[in-house]
């Protein structure tokens, strides 16, 4: 893990668009994870391995994984996948 003072720059660099913006950015498996998208998602997502950039739960909902939520307790906002044209569609798993 790394601190990036170019973090705006890195994100965009990714495909990951402003409004995707969220508090942690990493790479998997080719597939840019913006915030903290809970591990289903991410695992739904390296199962279908759609024609993406990856997946964003923008902003820091207080109720989500890793923010003292759960998976089977979290009703925040959903998950986004982020599309190549740097569109945001909601992403069900």
């Amino acid at each position: 893990m790394t601190e990036d003072p170019e973090r705006a720059s890195f994100r965009a660099s990714l495909g990951i668009p402003d409004a995707a913006a969220s508090c942690h950015t990493g790479v998997v498996d080719g597939y840019a994870i913006e915030g903290h998208v809970p591990p289903a998602a991410i695992q739904r997502l390296l199962a279908d391995r759609p024609d993406a950039v990856g997946l964003a739960l923008p902003g820091m909902p207080g109720d989500s994984p890793g923010m003292g939520g759960d998976e089977q307790t979290w009703r925040g906002q959903p998950v986004s996948l982020i599309d190549r044209d740097g569109s945001l569609s909601a992403f069900a798993y």
